[in-house]
């Protein structure tokens, strides 16, 4: 069967807007130094900005999910894009530090509304077979470089002014918008949702998932205010309680809980949280050790992790082919295992390490995010109902936010325990504790996903063999 022009057109847009939103996270990290110096800002208001964007995402990212089957995906795409322009903007004009800490959240709350939308309008688009896994390896693919090639481009646009890493986005959602508004369409077979909308689970699903990634924040510096860390995490384990006790009775569920019966969304939700706090975790010791160990300039750092981005080629063309031959569950764990080696080569890092010592560790973490990301999202989208496509997107891109949240929070609270002196060889030995946790991560991952290898019915976890 082919596809309409149309949908590739619609692919091409939706793409964008993945890509914009890791780009996004990615400029802004390279950009925080120099916030800071024109800013005078304290540096828990500087990691604050950071959070900000981190706890509207991770917070909303379910909600919006939901929002998106019974509102309509259409609609909460574009509005939320506007949205996400709007304060993309804001933020680029702030003069002091609550300015940016607002722009930053609503960003992340647009952005969580927005993602989901945007995936369940390909898995909409695009009859579930061939043409929709390759749709959605090329979307993983995009999303996944964005995160690398961010680095760059933030490095560059830093060195003209921090506030174009605002203003950038702004001109790409634009563009984005104004080419979305003619050619995206509503899913024909959308019904306007039955009976009302379940407020008391949007609140306390909402409200338990900002208590808990407010939590795995505070993790950092995990001896600041424990007592508010550990009443951050009890007040969002007992919202979740509270929110499981209301989906079970509500007549009309924000979730219904029977979808977590799945087996292999269950699992891919897992590998997704482990893989992100994975590879946000080693970024963060990376950018580290090139920038306070070695001295390299953003440029340089952004240059160096380029090569992690070998996906964008990769997951279009090489994994489609070898998911077509082997499988879902066979192409994630060898991804995961190149991975798993990946951080295993880098543990021996030195303050003299040449880029061609690094160079082998970015590009198996390149064929990762390749052979993992696209199938990870093809798994926990196949086979659920089309009025649940919304749900599964949102489910998915939480578990991604809030693995990249917890990988962050774990490494710098491991990386600053493991610290002895303020020396450049006691650096790299705290960095060297630190990169366990990546490589810990990544081997729960891969033990996770081998299950599915032992799967003998077609499942989700297997593709049609006509991909």
């Amino acid at each position: 069967m082919s596809i309409p022009a149309r949908s590739w057109g619609v692919l091409a847009i939706l793409c964008g807007a993945i890509f914009l939103e890791g780009v996004d996270v990615a400029m802004l990290n390279v950009a925080l130094p120099s916030i800071r110096a024109d800013l005078g800002l304290s540096t828990g208001m500087l990691s604050g900005v950071v959070s900000a964007y981190v706890l509207g995402y991770g917070g909303f990212m379910l909600l919006g999910g939901r929002a998106a089957d019974l509102l309509g995906r259409r609609r909460m795409f574009l509005l939320w894009l506007g949205v996400f322009l709007a304060f993309s903007g804001l933020g680029g004009f702030a003069n002091e530090g609550w300015v940016l800490l607002l722009a930053r959240f609503v960003t992340g709350v647009a952005a969580a509304f927005m993602t989901p939308a945007g995936l369940s309008l390909i898995t909409t688009t695009f009859p579930e077979g061939r043409h929709r896994n390759r749709a959605l390896l090329i979307y993983a693919g995009t999303a996944a470089g964005g995160f690398a090639l961010g680095l760059v481009i933030g490095g560059l646009l830093t060195a003209l002014g921090w506030r174009w890493v605002f203003f950038a986005p702004v001109l790409l959602s634009l563009v984005i918008l104004l080419a979305a508004i003619p050619l995206l369409k509503e899913p024909a077979t959308e019904r306007p949702p039955a009976g009302g909308f379940d407020i008391a689970g949007a609140l306390s699903v909402t409200g338990a998932m900002m208590l808990l990634v407010y939590g795995v924040v505070r993790l950092e510096h995990p001896s600041n205010g424990l007592p508010l860390t550990v009443a951050a995490f009890a007040g969002g384990l007992a919202l979740l309680a509270a929110f499981v006790a209301i989906e079970r009775r509500s007549p009309n569920p924000l979730v219904r809980l029977g979808i977590l019966r799945s087996t292999p969304l269950v699992r891919a939700n897992l590998v997704a949280a482990l893989l992100t706090a994975s590879f946000f975790g080693f970024q963060f010791l990376v950018t580290l050790y090139l920038q306070e160990l070695r001295g390299w300039s953003t440029i340089q750092t952004g240059l160096a992790l380029l090569a992690a981005a070998a996906d964008v080629a990769l997951a279009p063309t090489l994994t489609p082919w070898l998911v077509n031959r082997y499988g879902n569950a066979k192409v994630v764990v060898t991804g995961l295992l190149s991975g798993l080696l990946a951080y295993a080569l880098f543990l021996g890092i030195g303050l003299d390490w040449t880029y061609a010592a690094m160079l082998p560790s970015m590009l198996l973490i390149g064929l990762m995010f390749a052979f993992v990301y696209g199938p990870l999202t093809i798994v926990a989208t196949d086979g659920i109902a089309e009025h649940e496509q919304g749900l599964a997107g949102g489910l998915i891109n939480t578990s991604f936010q809030f693995g990249a949240a917890l990988g962050l929070s774990v490494v710098t609270a491991v990386n600053v325990a493991a610290l002895a002196a303020a020396t450049p060889e006691a650096g790299l030995t705290a960095m060297r504790t630190a990169l366990l946790v990546p490589l810990t991560a990544t081997l729960l991952a891969t033990v996770i996903a081998a299950t599915g290898l032992r799967t003998r019915k077609p499942t989700a976890d297997r593709v049609p063999a006509n991909i």
